[in-house]
């Protein structure tokens, strides 16, 4: 199954052992990062240490344009034969934002709005970090398409944590 995968961090190992992803991108705070999980390439396990914030705060770590260099550099060499797994804290902000960039990288130009569309249908409680896409939207040279894509997204609905959600390459276009 070509599809990348996005889960709050409660949900990586079972995801793990039921679709056996071959590469994993972990966004967590510094203080909660995880070692790569028991068994998994160290290789093909992106680790990023990011805050889920949009603007600087003393004592915390931003996304930043390296970052999404890194996330989308790691994922350009996923060659889709197998999912790829994403994940935050929640599975709600910074693994969606990253997963949408993922996906609009992949797409064509003009893709934009229907990836956030199909990602808001898939995932009603996706809340992606906006900070990320902003970031990813200039690195990609979107102008401003991935940002507004984004904002013309319906409301997130609440939750404490997602739950695992299926994108399947194949249902963007990439």
């Amino acid at each position: 199954m070509s599809a990348i995968l996005v889960t709050p961090l409660s949900a990586v190992p079972e995801t793990l052992r039921r679709f056996k992803p071959s590469h994993l991108i972990t966004l967590l705070s510094p203080d909660f990062m995880i070692e790569t999980p028991a068994g998994f390439p160290p290789e093909r396990h992106l680790r990023v240490s990011v805050n889920d914030i949009v603007e600087p705060a003393d004592g915390l770590i931003p996304p930043h344009e390296d970052h999404i260099v890194e996330i989308l550099e790691f994922a350009r060499g996923w060659n889709g034969h197998s999912p790829m797994l994403v994940h935050c804290w929640a599975g709600v902000s910074r693994s969606m934002a990253s997963a949408f960039s993922i996906l609009c990288d992949r797409a064509p130009r003009g893709s934009e709005f229907r990836i956030a569309q199909e990602l808001r249908a898939r995932a009603p409680h996706a809340n992606p970090n906006r900070l990320i896409v902003r970031l990813a939207d200039a690195f990609l040279g979107r102008d401003g398409a991935m940002v507004q894509a984004v904002d013309k997204m319906d409301a997130a609905v609440f939750v404490e944590e997602g739950k695992v959600v299926e994108f399947p390459l194949a249902e963007f276009g990439v």
